[in-house]
């Protein structure tokens, strides 16, 4: 073997280490967060005692140790990416945290400011948000899409027809994603009956709400999943899985289009929503292709909010191949 050809290899056998233990590491995060929601829930009832926090209860010395080995893990992913994008390796240009990382290089280098681009503290505050609004979400949406179609299997049909006329067994591009009607109907309905997380915004100056005056400081908590559900704005039907509602575009589903807002609504609108439903369809596309599938008999429906919305039991699901 000559030496360009084994220092290739090494390149590559490196690449896939990082690539392990990435994956690894993301696991790992992934679960540690969802234990810290569930803890957070646990604090939330003692909100009107602030001192609580402060406790060295055990709930309160578990948080602070998950935010301890979370916090260390995104260090060492983004300090093995630094390293690696130091090295000239671009083996990860499509990934979040490699564009992000490039990104502020390249802004860094341009502007010679070493406070013109995103601190580390920066960057790891982001991944945060990229391993639990990015995924959790996502995740609980396709859950509830696959319990509901299980309900409802005319809609399944439905969609699976869609799927093989526009797709066959190929796979989905980003137009013919773009071209699934009936797939995103489907999905904009699942958001409205199980919406994926609770809307919290807090006021920073005193503000006037009709006749309400909000101080500043005070946390609204919007009632989505009420809102959703509401009889005035959605009609009769309003707790009924009904995508047809959706044909015609979110804003003619209801009385008044603010009455849906599963991503947020204004300038503080998630920023991820179109990617979020672009994996949505890609992956029941996908699903749909190659499996029918049905609920099982140990299957009971039981949303609760564990920050996000999920199954408190767990979705039992029967797959068949197609």
């Amino acid at each position: 073997m000559c030496l360009k050809s084994f220092k290739t290899l090494l390149v590559m056998l490196y690449q896939e280490q990082l690539l392990v233990a990435v994956l690894k590491e993301g696991r790992t995060i992934f679960l540690l967060q969802q234990e810290q929601g569930k803890l957070l829930l646990q604090c939330l009832v003692y909100e009107k005692f602030p001192l609580f926090r402060f406790l060295p209860t055990k709930v309160n010395k578990r948080m602070r140790q998950i935010y301890t080995e979370v916090r260390k893990l995104l260090r060492g992913i983004i300090e093995k990416r630094q390293r690696a994008l130091e090295m000239g390796k671009d083996w990860d240009k499509e990934d979040l945290l490699g564009l992000m990382l490039k990104s502020n290089l390249n802004e860094l280098q341009e502007s010679q400011n070493s406070n013109g681009g995103m601190t580390t503290e920066d960057v790891f505050e982001e991944c945060r948000l990229f391993y639990f609004a990015g995924q959790e979400t996502t995740a609980n949406l396709l859950t509830w899409t696959m319990v509901v179609l299980s309900m409802h299997m005319k809609w399944q049909e439905r969609a699976r027809e869609e799927v093989m006329q526009i797709l066959g067994k190929n796979k989905p591009t980003f137009d013919d994603l773009n071209h699934l009607k009936i797939v995103n109907m489907i999905l904009l309905e699942v958001l409205r009956l199980y919406p994926p997380s609770l809307l919290l915004r807090t006021v920073v100056k005193e503000t006037k709400l009709g006749d309400l005056c909000l101080p500043a400081g005070v946390d609204l908590l919007m009632p989505m999943g009420l809102v959703h559900r509401d009889p005035e704005q959605w009609g009769g039907d309003a707790v009924e899985f009904n995508p047809e509602r959706f044909s015609e575009g979110i804003s003619k589903a209801s009385k008044d289009q603010v009455s849906y807002f599963p991503f947020g609504y204004g300038p503080r609108i998630c920023i991820g929503q179109n990617f979020a439903m672009l994996e949505a369809k890609l992956a029941l596309s996908q699903i749909l292709q190659h499996f029918s599938f049905e609920l099982s008999s140990t299957y009971t429906h039981s949303p609760t909010i564990a920050l996000t919305l999920q199954p408190k039991y767990g979705a039992q699901i029967i797959l068949h191949k197609i």
